[in-house]
């Protein structure tokens, strides 16, 4: 499913995920405006960022969906650019940056989040966006970068317990197109997608009193997969209120004209969160 957003979770240790190992916390003098290729951890990512800084103001990311890029949202980057310094990135696999080196966890995809967030924000606070895949990479990452993540905005984030979820409304019994559902999905959540990111349900943990906002689409669009479908939305939903334990100023609202490109559908309300 194209940007179907379904997002990795793999056990680490903890040695593989140093919230301060980090020694390039200050953005260049340099700041980037426009597209450019930045180094992290000697791989070549793609970046834009766009809007002038203000002291003490966070820094917005945006991140992209399984399957997209940065382009995709390029126009509600602008929008919010008008007010805010916002940038946005291609993860490893995905638009112009590199391939990864092989498979990849939320451990390693986090640490190249990290390395850009050194680059574009430096020691300003930053608040996440995350659409569908973007968005359970970012739920995943902010609880063990609270020094640096103050805010979250989930855009139809890819649910905690996806695979779960899946499992469960179609069953393995099921024949024709929910069985490719069901295993093109399956597929994904084992690391068969351009990212090479592996999934793993993980519990819901706290980032922290951040503020955080999860939008829910509200045009039924799971609900096209036969016979299973409306069990599909019902998990999505569910999952969306599961993102409400990040915080204890999370708030959920319905995209009520929105399917799952929210920031697309109605670029208003995710502008507004």
């Amino acid at each position: 499913r194209k940007g179907g957003g379904l997002g990795p979770l793999r056990h680490h240790h903890a040695a593989d995920w140093d919230p301060f190992a980090s020694t390039t916390r200050k953005a260049d003098a340099d700041l980037i405006s426009g597209t450019k290729k930045i180094k992290v951890a000697g791989r070549s990512v793609n970046v834009s960022c766009s809007g002038s800084p203000s002291k003490g103001e966070p820094v917005i990311m945006l991140m992209h969906g399984g399957g997209d890029g940065l382009d995709k949202m390029a126009a509600i980057q602008k929008t919010l650019s008008k007010k805010n310094r916002v940038c946005s990135y291609d993860r490893l696999g995905a638009g112009a940056s590199d391939q990864p080196d092989g498979p990849q966890t939320f451990s390693s995809t986090g640490k190249i989040l990290t390395g850009v967030l050194d680059r574009v924000a430096g020691d300003s606070p930053v608040v996440l966006a995350g659409h569908s895949l973007g968005g359970l990479i970012a739920a995943r990452y902010a609880p063990d970068h609270q020094d640096r993540v103050q805010g979250l905005v989930l855009m139809d984030a890819t649910p905690s317990t996806m695979v779960d979820d899946i499992t469960k409304a179609i069953p393995e019994s099921a024949t024709g197109p929910a069985a490719e559902v069901r295993a093109q999905n399956l597929a994904i959540f084992q690391g068969q997608n351009p990212e090479k990111l592996a999934i793993v349900d993980g519990r819901v943990r706290s980032a922290g009193n951040i503020p955080v906002e999860v939008i829910k689409h509200g045009k039924q669009y799971l609900a096209a997969v036969p016979q299973y479908g409306p069990r599909l939305e019902q998990a999505w939903s569910a999952g969306q209120r599961e993102w409400l334990a990040l915080s204890g100023r999370s708030k959920l609202t319905t995209a009520t004209n929105s399917e799952h490109y929210i920031y697309l559908d109605q670029p208003d309300v995710a502008v507004q969160a």
